[in-house]
């Protein structure tokens, strides 16, 4: 199909973080020409409707409900009718689709729902997730409400609203700390700043559209985290002190694990830790990127991404984009028992780890790893 995959952007952020307002803002920017933009109004009053400037055939409304439940198969429809009129020509030209959700929801239902459908993953591809944060409220809001902080942990991008209302620049830079605390791979950015545009909000996936090929770093977010690591290394204990006094209960439920095996596996070894991982504790995955050498052909790299128990389609590269091989693979989860991603991939990496059963014990008794 020519044209496809048509990236899918989420917008995602909690009640009053300002995802109308930015979206408006962005509606006007030439490169969001041909978008189609999907808008879900929890409620009675479609206030979001109304409130985008460009209200159009571009410019869709879900029926009342929840986006991430009882609309879940309207969305999907949604997309295919978009896809349809694509093919028939009643559009002509579709480059982007922006899926805003409503602020109460948790973001993975909607995810699955680009992922896992056979037909619409071969017309539609994730780009990325763009959680906003209302600097005023967001510390609050994320102390009180899970959701919010699941909204961060899958983010891609993490934009700042309201930052110029906070009265003491000292509070923001504690949100800011905590954020990136939560979810270190996504880049931060503030809503107010004149780079907070398209061309930084957008275009989060494997491929970087200035160079057409595959950023794997990029992608995996680790230029995000290592300049977060530069940007803290050396403060003093005092500092670290006051960071750990502002640990949160729902923040500590969140972990990202980055998992790096020198050398190729077996495709079977991953198959089967995809697999245990999911099947044990996929509701506990919120998300995970993944690059792989494979044994059985180590010239070209397998992508994996996933959202809880649904793994898209895996896809291999024609080549390695830089010379950095290996498996690199940043899985973000919720209530995961402490150390259990890292012992079961050191299992089936064969390199085991401290109380961790060698291969043989494990393709015996696989559960044995889980505690089961």
């Amino acid at each position: 199909m020519s044209g496809f995959p048509i990236p899918v952007s989420v917008l995602t952020g909690f009640l009053g973080a300002g995802k109308t307002t930015l979206l408006n803002r962005l509606l006007k920017d030439p490169a969001l020409a041909d978008t189609a933009v999907i808008i879900n109004e929890y409620g009675e009053v479609a206030i979001d409707h109304l409130l985008v400037e460009q209200a159009s055939d571009g410019i869709i409304q879900l029926s009342d409900g929840c986006l991430c439940c009882t609309v879940r198969g309207e969305l999907v429809d949604t997309l295919a009718d978009l896809v349809d009129r694509l093919q028939t020509g009643r559009i002509a030209r579709l480059a982007r689709v922006i899926v805003e959700t409503t602020g109460l929801a948790d973001p993975a239902p909607v995810l699955q729902s680009i992922m896992a459908h056979p037909a619409l993953v071969q017309a539609f591809r994730l780009d990325g997730v763009i959680t906003l944060v209302d600097a005023v409220n967001g510390g609050a809001t994320l102390d009180a409400h899970v959701e919010a902080v699941k909204q961060v942990a899958v983010a891609d991008r993490i934009v700042l609203s309201k930052a110029d209302l906070v009265a003491d620049p000292g509070d923001l830079e504690t949100l800011r700390a905590r954020l990136r605390q939560i979810n270190p791979g996504a880049q931060l950015l503030d809503v107010g700043e004149t780079k907070t545009g398209v061309a930084a909000l957008f275009d989060c996936g494997l491929y970087n559209p200035a160079t057409k090929s595959a950023d794997v770093r990029r992608w995996l977010g680790e230029e995000a985290a290592h300049h977060d690591h530069v940007d803290h290394h050396g403060h003093d204990d005092h500092e670290h002190a006051h960071a750990h006094a502002h640990a949160h209960r729902h923040d500590q439920r969140v972990k990202t694990h980055s998992l790096v095996h020198d050398g190729p596996v077996p495709f079977s070894a991953i198959e089967m830790f995809l697999d245990l991982l999911r099947s044990t504790h996929g509701d506990h995955l919120l998300r995970m990127k993944g690059v792989i050498e494979l044994q059985e052909d180590s010239s070209r790299p397998l992508v994996v991404h996933g959202v809880q128990k649904i793994l898209h389609p895996p896809v291999r590269l024609p080549s390695w984009p830089d010379s950095q091989r290996g498996t690199r693979l940043v899985l973000i989860t919720l209530d995961m028992p402490e150390d259990y991603v890292r012992r079961l991939f050191a299992a089936f990496t064969n390199r085991p780890s401290v109380d961790t059963p060698d291969r043989a014990a494990l393709e015996n008794n696989p559960l044995a790893i889980a505690g089961l």
